[in-house]
């Protein structure tokens, strides 16, 4: 396979201007060791003040400024569409990258034509808490950050195939993007936040791509920095760190993921732990979020084309 090394590479970075990340950001991206970079931000603060500090305070890079918030799957899918590189890299604003995390991570592309998808090892800003080393798709049906909240004591520094990458820090070669894209959506537009890294993924796998893990590709997370609403991160079924809107699209996409991506053998197999999943979590929400059922009946209408995309790409 052709050297990566005089590869263009588009810098996708969603912000919506909170918590102070985007200028740490993109400092890293500017001393990445790979020279051929093109980085466009996605801003959808809506803060005509944000608006005009960012573009002069970083004038090598491509702001798209948005009127509405357009969320991070149209974010992304706008931000793909400007660029012209042939690998992708997308990013939340709350990530920071090792100097020579784009280089190492484009290593990763040279060990076989069919791998559209490479995963560094992601880090919070601790440095020694893993935040993923790969996506993987638990018997829940629910994305399983490898190493989530793990301190790092080199298990995970083996080069190997994953199942995807986590959206905060996806590294995507675009032939691959454009091969599995449903009409003009790379992420699925339905899906707004959350889970549209898994189902990029299993949708990438169905095709027969494949995901590479490469350790020494390192990035710094803060884990729901864009998202947070209250204290407390990572609860198992609640995700009680974001609010009602987000949570919304949170259950309501799982279900999509299933539905467009799952086989009628894989339903059967994991029936068992899909329904002990549904029960504890709707227990939860009638408990303490019942304001969600009544926008979950209002989501339905995503299900029906779900199923439409699911026949489309079968």
């Amino acid at each position: 396979m052709a050297n990566t090394s005089n590869k263009t590479v588009s810098i996708i970075v969603v912000t919506c201007g909170i918590g102070g990340y985007l200028n740490d950001c993109l400092e890293s991206l500017k001393g990445q060791t790979h020279p051929y970079l093109e980085i466009i931000v996605i801003d959808n603060s809506c803060d005509s003040h944000f608006n005009l500090q960012m573009p002069k305070a970083h004038p090598d890079v491509r702001f798209y400024i948005s009127p509405v918030n357009l969320f991070y799957c149209e974010s992304l899918n706008k931000g793909i569409n400007l660029s012209k590189g042939d690998f992708v890299l997308c990013l939340n604003d709350d990530v920071i990258l090792d100097k020579k995390f784009i280089e190492e991570a484009l290593s990763g592309f040279l060990f076989d034509s069919k791998i559209g998808m490479v995963s560094g090892k992601v880090l919070r800003r601790d440095r020694k808490t893993i935040d993923s080393t790969g996506l993987f798709l638990s018997p829940w049906r629910t994305a399983k950050e490898r190493g989530y909240n793990r301190i790092d004591k080199g298990k995970f520094n083996t080069k190997e195939y994953v199942f995807g990458v986590t959206g905060a820090v996806g590294f995507y070669r675009r032939q691959m993007l454009e091969e599995i894209k449903e009409d003009n959506d790379y992420f699925d537009s339905d899906f707004c936040f959350f889970y549209e890294d898994l189902d990029l993924a299993w949708r990438a796998q169905r095709a027969g791509w494949r995901c590479y893990y490469v350790p020494s590709a390192i990035a710094y997370h803060v884990r729901g920095g864009s998202a947070r609403s209250v204290s407390g991160l990572g609860k198992p079924y609640a995700r009680r760190y974001i609010n009602d809107e987000l949570q919304a699209h949170l259950i309501k996409n799982r279900y999509l993921t299933i539905i467009k991506n799952e086989s009628l053998p894989g339903i059967l197999l994991h029936a068992p732990f899909i329904f002990v999943y549904d029960l504890i979590s709707w227990i939860y929400i009638f408990i303490f979020r019942p304001r969600q059922i009544k926008t979950f009946l209002l989501n339905i209408k995503y299900l029906k084309s779900a199923l439409k995309k699911r026949q489309k790409f079968s």
